[in-house]
């Protein structure tokens, strides 16, 4: 399994788009919110995407949860579960719709995690990083039981990578 995992875009449908272009060979391609583009741009993308705090058109979604291979993924943008300042109301959340991964933004902080056997990973920013100066996104694979999760600069450097056995 490999997902490409962006967030916090904020109208830069250019940067967006090049990373899309550069990784064609995902099985998913999300946008944890906070595009700040009409939903219908992404119509026609085979996206899963949710609202952000900064999105303003009514038909995107709060949250996703779909499934990749044998994986259960809780896609949202985190600003209703209090993120920058805890984990603990998505891990609930995490736990009610039985997700095993959990892919948020809104902090505009890269990180990984695995807490109680659920991975948790923000990708950063796009547009506006915060924490450090490169614009970042993610790339999420998983193989057998060993999730990577590579940090990757708008410019397709990696800038960070951890494993994570669950």
């Amino acid at each position: 399994m490999k997902l490409l995992l962006m967030s916090d875009t904020h109208g830069d449908k250019k940067t967006m788009e090049q990373v899309m272009q550069y990784h064609q060979d995902v099985d998913a391609v999300i946008h944890c919110g906070d595009s700040e583009l009409d939903f219908s741009y992404f119509e026609d993308k085979s996206v899963h995407v949710v609202k952000g705090n900064c999105d303003v058109d009514s038909h995107f979604p709060i949250d996703v949860t779909f499934q990749v291979e044998n994986e259960t993924i809780y896609v949202t943008h985190g600003h209703l579960y209090q993120i920058k300042s805890t984990l603990m109301p998505l891990f609930y959340r995490a736990q009610e719709v039985q997700a095993s991964v959990v892919f948020f933004g809104h902090s505009h902080l890269l990180g990984a995690e695995v807490n109680n056997d659920i991975l948790f990973v923000n990708p950063g920013s796009l547009h506006q990083p915060r924490g450090r100066k490169e614009k970042s996104y993610s790339i999420v694979e998983k193989l057998d039981k060993q999730w990577r999760v590579s940090f990757f600069s708008a410019e397709h450097r990696l800038l960070e990578q951890v494993h994570f056995e669950c």
